[in-house]
């Protein structure tokens, strides 16, 4: 029995080395070098190959290397009916909550507009708002949105959050299901997307779900560029709906360089990097997962496979 590590990246070596670290028992392989593949029983990917996970005839678990999973049910030759499980990181969150409130405390004091006046010299105080000005909306209350809802409302915003299910947040208003959105919306001067990425949110940041936004609103989408209809965006901030937008996440990366957000005075853009994973952090629960699947004991940490998350 092993484990495969297949990345698209500069970090398959990086994580093999850590897997062995933390357990010098564990046989790991990466997917480009020779290596047995009817041993390997887990897959460790991110953002694999299509294809690559097919070549595995005793595969038992497909074990996402991050929160994400979207990537794993777009590969329609990936084995089916075998566990599939994702990181849960204490740090990520904690990440991009921290990441979340830097992008809207730069919003509420101008921090972006005023970096575009200092590379054109232009002098010109603006006005500014104050956490008591804006409600923040968190659209999707997993384990991130919660924790980034929760120290929002420990700053003093007002904050309030959506999910497809009902969810009970300490200091935060929470709406859930198709019937209550648009009030959520209506209210919502921050838009931040925290949603997973799954057929029923893809696009779910289009021109009519934003344009539920009071006008002036300022959208956040953290969660997958997947959820952004790029156009509409763009449509809204040019007839003045939208006052601005930060984007950690694009359907392409790295971003073209002949797409329009490079160049748009009201986007604000970060290459996918408001949280990422901690290697040391979450290498405990790989191989503990790793030795309930050899014992035959229920893995932790499972994607529900209808769910899509």
């Amino acid at each position: 029995m092993a484990i495969v590590i297949i990345r698209q990246d500069s970090k398959i070596e990086l994580w093999k080395n850590a897997l062995q670290k933390a357990d010098s028992s564990l046989k790991v392989y990466s997917y480009l070098e020779d290596h047995p593949k009817d041993e390997i029983t887990m897959a460790v990917i991110w953002k694999h190959p299509a294809g690559s996970l097919a070549v595995y005839p005793n595969l038992k678990c497909i074990a996402s290397a991050g929160a994400g999973v979207d990537y794993i049910f777009e590969d329609d030759t990936r084995p089916k009916n075998i566990p599939i499980t994702r990181i849960v990181d204490p740090f990520l969150a904690g990440d991009m909550s921290e990441h979340v409130l830097a992008v809207i405390f730069a919003h509420l004091k101008n921090l972006n507009a005023y970096k575009l006046d200092q590379v054109a010299n232009v002098w010109e105080p603006k006005d500014y708002l104050r956490i008591k000005d804006v409600t923040v909306g968190i659209l999707g209350l997993g384990e991130l949105g919660s924790l980034t809802a929760t120290d929002l409302s420990k700053y003093g915003f007002n904050v309030q959050g959506w999910s497809r299910s009902k969810k009970n947040i300490d200091g935060v208003q929470t709406f859930f299901g198709e019937d209550q959105q648009q009030k959520f919306l209506a209210s919502t001067d921050v838009l931040v997307c925290l949603l997973p990425l799954t057929p029923a949110t893809q696009g779910i940041l289009n021109t009519s779900l934003m344009s539920q936004l009071p006008k002036n609103a300022y959208v956040i989408n953290v969660a997958r560029g997947g959820h952004l209809v790029d156009e509409d965006l763009l449509e809204l901030l040019d007839s003045g709906h939208l006052s601005g937008a930060c984007l950690d996440v694009y359907h392409t990366e790295p971003l073209p360089t002949t797409h329009p957000f490079w160049n748009h005075k009201k986007v604000h853009m970060t290459p996918h990097y408001a949280s990422v994973s901690d290697t040391n952090s979450v290498m405990p629960q790989i191989v503990d997962n790793y030795k309930r699947l050899i014992s035959g004991k229920k893995l932790r940490h499972l994607v529900d496979s209808d769910k899509g998350y």
